[in-house]
């Protein structure tokens, strides 16, 4: 059986290649570091609508979320705090990474009230 690649629509691809432009380690100048032997290659993934550059799925695609979410067909999560979408890969995501930091704090914070009123109370 034949699988199909995800298909981006213009503003999917506009958001996809502005993601490539920034994140992406292998893009130079247009071209694709990976592709590279001797000559220039043109960057495949940055003239398509298609999603067929592995690297892009794996490493740069995730970085903006709600692109991730509309090109895959997944829906996102909302992160518990802000109601930023978030991909969950795992069943215990349940926030985005800025608010993740202040969540565990807070955690911390209240596992240490927790343990100072316990111990008030037995001594």
């Amino acid at each position: 059986m034949v699988q199909m690649l995800p298909q981006m629509t213009g503003r999917q691809r506009y958001r996809a290649n502005a993601l490539i432009k920034k994140l992406c380690a292998n893009y130079d100048d247009g071209n694709c570091l990976l592709l590279d032997e001797g000559e220039g290659c043109v960057c495949v993934q940055s003239i398509s609508y298609s999603l067929l550059c592995r690297y892009f799925r794996n490493a740069v695609l995730p970085a903006d979320p709600a692109l991730e979410a509309a090109i895959l067909g997944t829906h996102p999560d909302r992160c518990v705090f802000c109601g930023a979408p978030i991909i969950k890969r795992g069943n215990r995501k349940k926030y985005c990474e800025k608010c993740a930091g202040i969540a565990y704090k807070r955690q911390q914070a209240e596992y240490a009230r927790k343990r100072r009123t316990e111990s008030k109370n037995r001594g």
